[in-house]
């Protein structure tokens, strides 16, 4: 049995959750979202807790069994607090911000970089060196954090460009110089 797909989901107080025809909703304070589910993985609400069983022993079936408990899982933390990632900025004469709907970078190219912000996310700077990304679903803030990193990612040398704020970057010795 799948460690992680054993595990019940708590739903919280203010968390509706719905399972129409494959469909599995998740709708809180924080908005609502949606995924198929695979037909041989099955979900059921009992007590304030999401049960997810397998209908097979099928070595697919097991497998999706961890993962549709922790996509379950996330939708119900995302639409209750949400998620975020931290990107720092580092280099001289590096920065961003917040114009419009788009978020504008100055990372050393001969023009600005203009980012569109997509729907569902928020991009907040909380100076010109860090940027959070946030929103309810997991895997779009994800994907955008790493579209914003892969503009200008670090290089090992002087560590210039953009990182996650728990990434640490290995640091290479540049040439001595001497022969």
């Amino acid at each position: 049995m799948s460690r992680i797909g054993k595990m019940p989901v708590q739903i919280p107080q203010g968390v509706t959750v719905l399972m129409a025809s494959q469909v599995l909703s998740v709708e809180g304070p924080g908005g609502k979202l949606s995924q198929t589910i695979h037909p041989d993985v099955e979900i059921r609400v009992e007590n304030n807790l999401g049960i997810v069983t397998r209908r097979n022993e099928l070595k697919k079936t097991r497998a999706m069994h961890g993962l549709y408990r922790k996509l379950f899982d996330n939708m119900v933390v995302g639409v209750t607090k949400g998620y975020q990632k931290a990107l720092l900025i580092n280099g001289v004469g590096y920065r961003a911000e917040i114009q419009g709907n788009n978020l504008v970078l100055s990372l050393g190219f001969s023009n600005p970089v203009e980012y569109p912000i997509p729907e569902g996310i928020k991009i907040a700077c909380e100076s010109q060196s860090k940027v959070i990304v946030s929103g309810i679903n997991k895997e779009r803030v994800g994907q955008v954090a790493a579209e914003i990193r892969s503009i200008r990612p670090p290089e090992p040398y002087k560590g210039k460009g953009i990182k996650y704020e728990t990434e640490t970057i290995r640091r290479k010795v540049g040439k001595t110089g001497v022969k």
